[in-house]
């Protein structure tokens, strides 16, 4: 066994409780793309570097460094003098070396602080902007080069400007040329500017020269430093030398997420991040995935890692130390599935405190059907490899009832039909509400644009007054900073998924890697028209499918191709977009749910998407049967698509090819059976019913028979209560009406039964003091009947009583 462990881990095997060398991960993809793509080094000696004093000041007269200033000029030249003056007191055959052998290099905020004494002790030259003046002459004539580090903790008003100016003008002028002129003046276009410039400053040549591992080190060091934020820019500078080609075709498509996001694990890692102590356990959990890896996405790889380690045998390890074997103990079964029915809910309070509350774990039966499915595994698979399974199959300690929850089951399935009963109906008012959101916002957006910075402005009573930086920003009269270019751009895009996810039924997943290519057209074989369709791309079933366009959805779908459309090429924007389900990239493709982010096209989220619904509900004021705001999720017009589309008369195996499900039972669950079908098929009942019985029974009363029919009712009214006898029908008891069963008291005429109860039992004294015994009998019948009705009175009017049946007893009692 231990020689088959070493097979499986290629280490030594260890005995039982100890633990192998946990192997090290290769890094996130951003270390991986550092270590295929190395930065260039910026070297100690070149040709500028290792000139004379005289040589360098000379060729700072000299443009492009001589500005038509000369002021300006003599600034520059006093304080580069300064500079190199005091470099020359230190080690290095480069101005380079001498640099690096300074106390400048190793901080720029020391060379801020303690700068202005040593230079005015060497040189005399005490006015500082002088002395950094100089720096940056020297910098961006490349005498020396600053790190990347340095640069990030320098600030520098007229770095950018002068770079651009003095290194590489005819590069900066093809990307000026190249980039829209409304991006490259604003924020996130300064900010990648920026960028380039300081990698200038660092590596040295022109932008041509940049590669693919400098713009990684500028990310890594900018990430480092905390100067990047979102949407700030940062990466920006990357996607233009993309599309000026200066990088290879297999570099990185962007590097905005790369920082952020861990790719896909080996088994290895995806055992070892929740900690398996039994050296011989871990190898067959990642023998197990290795196993299955190649039959399931990496999502559910993931899971399934996930529910192996940490919430089964990590949890037996945790309290079961050095358990070793799938052959489990009853009593260690039994105490972690009384473990596995709760779990800890943390809610942050608003003191900070984290209160643990102990709650049902709602995927119980998922957990145990993936524990019982790893035991069936291995024992099916030890029939067939017996040497490498057969020492791990064991009894399964699950049983097949376990992994089915029909009652939760049944309760999702009534929570979500009752979801979508609440929802199916205000469904036109949502992307009525959409629409006029999308309105509203453009309404704003546009009347800020119509007034100049500073000025005041009005849009639906509210006055606003535009921001001073000449941004798509204002403030409202309570001062709060409102940005209405990003706020019209979530409306708008609520209202796309609103309408895309209405009229398709279709995932979020599947709406957001929707492309152009998407849109195919069809000539129907008939009639020879021509039909659009929509390829929806393959999600969870990997199955892809087509769906006919409407033309409702042809609106939607062109206006979202005119607001994504580059306006200077016509074209969308390539887009390679980040699979977060496989931890992939996938290839370039035009997708539609894309956005200019600070520049860059950027693949929008469902939580973007989930965001912007949120403000269509706050801006109409939704809410539900209980006075609670009404949610919208993307999933939910899924199952209006749905429900709506069966109900309207769809056959429901064509509604399950629509929606893309593999089973119909699927789709019959996304179905919300409403209360009206079922009263429409009863009537329908009733009427198939009524086709069988004689249709004279169903004739149209004549007026007699319909006011004899309504006198019944009246002559039902007697003294003491009401008679209940059926229409038609005449009095079997000759309208003795204290005798009848049939007769239904009234309350309120109780007294006036006990009266003739009194009258009844006088009357019989006085028949049987005179001899009449043949009237006492009748007299006492109709008593018996008084005393009947008044009894069901007192009862709760003629309701049943409680009767006491007393213990029962067994054979052997009695």
């Amino acid at each position: 066994m231990k020689a088959r462990i070493r097979h499986l881990t290629g280490t030594a095997a260890a005995g039982p409780g100890e633990r192998l060398p946990v192997p090290q991960a290769a890094g996130g993809p951003l270390e991986q793309a550092r270590a295929r793509f190395p930065a260039r080094e910026a070297g100690t000696r070149w040709s500028m570097t290792c000139k004379p004093a005289q040589e360098v000041l000379a060729a700072l007269r000299m443009p492009p460094y001589d500005p038509a200033v000369a002021n300006t000029g003599w600034y520059r030249l006093t304080g580069a003098r300064a500079i190199l003056t005091w470099l020359a007191d230190f080690p290095g055959t480069s101005w380079q070396e001498r640099w690096e052998a300074s106390p400048a290099a190793a901080c720029p905020r020391r060379w801020a602080e303690q700068g202005p004494t040593w230079i005015a002790s060497a040189t005399g030259v005490t006015r500082w902007g002088t002395v950094q003046s100089g720096l940056l002459t020297l910098a961006g004539a490349d005498v020396v080069r600053l790190p990347l580090g340095w640069l990030a903790g320098h600030r520098s008003t007229h770095l950018r400007e002068f770079v651009e100016e003095v290194r590489d003008p005819a590069g900066f002028a093809q990307l000026e040329a190249h980039v829209d002129p409304g991006r490259w003046s604003a924020l996130a276009g300064g900010k990648a500017r920026l960028a380039l410039t300081r990698i200038l400053l660092a590596k040295g040549g022109g932008l041509a020269d940049i590669t693919v591992g400098d713009a990684l080190e500028y990310t890594a060091v900018a990430r480092a430093a905390g100067s990047v934020r979102s949407g700030g820019g940062s990466t920006l500078f990357y996607s233009w030398l993309r599309e000026l080609g200066h990088l290879p075709s297999d570099a990185p498509t962007t590097l905005r997420l790369l920082g952020r996001l861990t790719g896909q694990l080996t088994c290895e890692q995806l055992v070892d991040r929740h900690g398996v102590e039994s050296a011989t356990v871990r190898a067959l959990l990642i023998d197990y995935l290795e196993e299955r890896r190649h039959r399931l996405d990496y999502s559910t790889l993931d899971n399934l890692a996930r529910n192996l380690t940490r919430n089964f045998w990590s949890d037996l390890e945790r309290h079961h130390p050095g358990i070793a074997s799938l052959d489990l103990p009853p009593e260690v079964v039994t105490a972690w599935k009384e473990r596995l029915s709760t779990r800890i809910q943390r809610r942050k309070r608003l003191d900070g405190t984290v209160e643990e509350t102990v709650v049902e774990r709602a995927d119980r039966a998922l957990l145990m059907m993936t524990v019982r499915a790893f035991y069936l595994d291995i024992a099916r698979w030890a029939v067939e490899e017996p040497a490498r399974w057969g020492p791990w199959a064991a009894p399964c300690p699950i049983k097949e009832a376990e992994t089915l929850d029909a009652k939760r089951t049944k309760r999702v399935k009534a929570r979500m039909d009752q979801r979508t009963r609440e929802r199916l109906p205000a469904l036109e008012t949502f992307a009525r509400a959409a629409a006029d959101h999308h309105r509203h916002r453009l309404a704003c957006l546009e009347a800020l644009h119509a007034v100049s910075p500073g000025a005041t402005f009005t849009v639906g009573g509210v006055v606003f007054v535009r921001t001073k930086n000449g941004g798509a920003s204002a403030r409202d009269a309570a001062g709060t900073l409102l940005h209405f270019d990003l706020a019209e751009h979530r409306a708008f895009w609520a209202w796309a998924a609103v309408e895309f996810l209405r009229h398709t039924g279709a995932r979020i997943e599947e709406m957001l890697e929707t492309s152009h290519h998407a849109l195919v057209q069809y000539r129907l074989p008939t009639t020879g028209e021509i039909v659009p369709l929509l390829q929806i791309a393959p999600s969870k079933t990997d199955q892809e499918r087509v769906l006919l366009v409407s033309p409702e959805l042809a609106d939607v779908l062109a206006t979202i191709v005119r607001r994504v459309r580059d306006p200077r090429t016509g074209a969308i924007p390539l887009l390679a977009a980040y699979d977060y389900e496989e931890r992939i990239w996938n290839p370039p493709a035009p997708l539609l749910f894309q956005w200019d982010r600070a520049g860059e096209p950027s693949r929008m989220t469902g939580e973007f998407i989930r965001r912007a619904l949120a403000e269509i509900l706050a801006f109409i004021g939704l809410t539900d049967t209980t006075g609670q705001p009404m949610d919208f999720a993307p999933h939910d017009f899924r199952r209006m698509f749905i429900t709506d589309a069966i109900r309207s008369g769809l056959p429901p195996h064509i509604a399950q090819v629509i929606v893309g499900h593999t089973n119909i039972n699927t789709t019959m669950g996304y179905n919300a059976v409403y209360p009206t079908e079922t009263i429409e098929a009863h009537r329908a009942f009733i009427t198939r019913r009524r086709t069988l019985r004689p249709t004279e029974e169903y004739r149209t009363p004549t007026e007699a028979e319909w006011e004899d029919f309504l006198g019944h009712f009246e002559r039902r009214k007697l003294s003491v209560g009401t008679c209940a006898r059926a229409y038609g029908t005449a009095c079997i008891h000759e309208h003795a009406c204290v005798r009848c069963s049939l007769l239904r008291p009234d309350p309120a005429q109780r007294a006036r039964l006990a009266e003739i109860r009194d009258n009844l039992i006088a009357r019989i004294a006085e028949a049987e003091a005179e001899g009449w015994l043949g009237e006492v009998e009748g007299l006492q019948v109709s008593l018996a009947g008084a005393e009947e009705k008044l009894r069901q009175l007192d009862r709760g009017h003629g309701q049943p009583t409680a009767v006491d049946l007393g213990i029962p007893t067994t054979r052997g009692d009695r």
